[in-house]
């Protein structure tokens, strides 16, 4: 392997900054090769652009078996992830405004690295969520929102699963790891039939919840920057920004979905 300035080169692959990774990610599944992600991006986005047209000409499918099953699966694994990082996190005495990532192979902190790199792998399999749409020709939902939210964030969290695994990372992925939790909950019981439907009246206040969850990143994310904290000083700020986006469009979804329909509630 031959190193030059900031640019690692292969045997099959080229890119900045590879010299600068985290050793102790770097042959975990997925993570290495930038190529990995290029593809597994190019495919969902194919899925977006043609899985529509392709399914348009069959009837919906309505998949509660495998919705249920996928539900379950991501409650779980996001649950193991949050109580991983919690317990984790507390044996380390992680500071919750700053904590630079210590190439470190204390037992506690390869545990935080595997928590996070299966909240990594959990976004590849919250791709299933836009197929599920498609199958069952759920069109509305197949939102910009849904796709930019999916795409970036699987983008984004191979960045930090290679070079910053461990440190400040772990409190925003325990919240949005809890987060999932409640959010595939709700999927789950939403597939089990209109006698379960009728309790779901909390649903508005999951999207409140994940609002709560990008005001909350941004605050944090912002007091990194202005304490100076030795936490990934060039990816930070680009956290933060990250988290506009997502409020402008989440906050724009919940004022037009529950405003018009308690709107058209008062009418009747």
């Amino acid at each position: 392997m031959a190193s030059v300035g900031n640019e690692t080169k292969t045997e099959s692959y080229s890119y900045p900054f590879a010299d600068l990774a985290d050793e102790r990610t770097q042959d975990w599944p997925l993570v290495k090769s930038p190529w990995n992600i290029i593809a597994l991006l190019a495919l969902y986005l194919l899925m977006v652009r043609y899985g529509p047209k392709w399914t348009a000409r069959y009837k919906p499918l309505q998949l509660r078996v495998p919705l249920f099953c996928h539900s379950l699966a991501m409650i779980f694994l996001n649950g193991h992830i949050c109580l991983e990082l919690v317990t984790a996190s507390r044996s380390l005495g992680y500071n919750l405004g700053c904590q630079p990532c210590r190439v470190s192979y204390n037992p506690h902190e390869m545990r935080i690295a595997a928590a996070f790199w299966w909240f990594y792998i959990s976004k590849i399999l919250e791709f299933a969520d836009t197929a599920f749409f498609i199958l069952r020709h759920k069109w509305n939902q197949l939102s910009f929102l849904h796709v930019y939210h999916h795409s970036t964030m699987f983008l984004f969290c191979w960045i930090f699963v290679k070079w910053l695994p461990t440190g400040s990372i772990f409190f925003p992925t325990m919240i949005n790891s809890f987060v999932h939790v409640i959010m595939y909950t709700y999927y789950a019981l939403s597939v089990l039939g209109p006698r379960v439907r009728k309790f779901l009246w909390w649903k508005r206040y999951l999207t409140g919840l994940q609002l709560v969850q990008f005001t909350i990143v941004f605050f944090w994310a912002s007091q990194l920057i202005f304490r100076g904290c030795d936490y990934g000083k060039w990816l930070t700020p680009i956290g933060a920004a990250y988290m506009v986006p997502f409020l402008v469009m989440f906050g724009k979804f919940y004022v037009q979905k529950y405003s018009v329909s308690k709107g058209i509630k008062k009418a009747k």
